[in-house]
């Protein structure tokens, strides 16, 4: 799958419309037009910038500009048919990430955003960067700022309840992350009203990724793409990882009031003790609704008791 970017003068871009004008789609925000042709999405901009995207993007961009973009230098370093090329980056697009995953207490949030492209910069001036570099107090306002912003974004949260509940029915964390992801991302293109090219952040290969949503009868939305790391290149999925650990810090929060005590993250020997409390105060019981039952730590708690 080819991700080709070119730029073109307004009269090359009249002649690049009327080319493609039947097989024009829609007209998303921000665009001139997007049509679909050959197997490939054509979506150009009032700017000039048009974005090839499909299995002969590069067929097609060829018919508009002798100087195309050198595939091996615009490929970023995940090695996959599902990689996104650098152009991706500058971008309208939709990136996904998520929070808690390696914390034994607390829940799973994944947060789907859209930036488009004449946001990009404003939200790197902002320092909308990776999550995991920013303290939580940080991370809680640059969300606010994303909300104010009115930067289009889905949320979504899976309780520890529901959570032990699927794991007990023999889903894996893999298999609930990435129907997290595909649903947020189902209702951010509902809310937008549009497709848009997705990053998604890796946390399995992408054929996994597809088999998981596969099981409950979904499938991969066109243009998708898979990137480690992505939260270091992608304006749209550093904002979803934001988004999505400021709810996680908040829910933690929340947990640590009503427990009445500090409820640590993470799933480290101060996770094991924190658990061993609980279970002598409230008896085991208590887990289902506040922790992710099968880590390690369950059964190291018990040795402290």
């Amino acid at each position: 799958m080819s991700n080709i970017v070119i730029q073109m003068n307004q009269s090359d871009l009249s002649k690049l419309h009327q080319h493609y004008e039947r097989a024009i789609v829609k007209k998303p925000a921000n665009a001139l037009f997007l049509a679909k042709v050959n197997q490939t999405t054509i979506t150009a901009y009032k700017s000039g910038k048009v974005m090839f995207q499909g299995q002969h993007a590069e067929t097609e961009a060829s018919k508009w500009s002798t100087t195309l973009p050198n595939k091996t230098s615009t490929n970023t370093v995940n090695d996959h048919a599902y990689a996104p090329t650098k152009s991706l980056f500058h971008t309208s697009h939709i990136g996904t990430d998520e929070a808690g995953t390696g914390d034994y207490f607390g829940p799973i949030t994944v947060s789907a955003v859209y930036v488009p492209d004449n946001k990009i910069e404003e939200l790197k001036q902002l320092g909308i960067t990776d999550s995991k570099t920013l303290t939580d107090d940080n991370i809680a306002r640059l969300a606010k700022k994303l909300v104010k912003l009115r930067i289009p974004y889905t949320l979504l949260t899976l309780n520890n309840k529901k959570y032990n509940q699927l794991q007990k029915k023999g889903w894996n964390q893999g298999k609930m992350k990435a129907m997290l992801h595909h649903h947020a991302i189902e209702k951010l293109i509902a809310k937008i009203g549009m497709h848009a090219p997705i990053l998604i952040d890796q946390f399995c290969q992408p054929s996994v990724y597809s088999k998981y949503i596969h099981t409950e009868n979904m499938q991969l939305h066109e243009n998708t793409y898979f990137m480690t790391k992505a939260e270091s290149h992608s304006t749209s999925v550093a904002a979803a990882s934001i988004i999505a650990r400021a709810k996680f810090v908040k829910e933690m929060d929340l947990l640590s009031s009503k427990l009445g005590i500090t409820v640590p993250k993470g799933a480290s020997s101060k996770v094991d003790e924190t658990c061993a409390y609980l279970i002598k105060k409230h008896g085991m019981t208590i887990l289902e609704d506040v922790a992710k039952v099968h880590f390690a730590n369950t059964e190291k708690a018990k040795k402290y008791i």
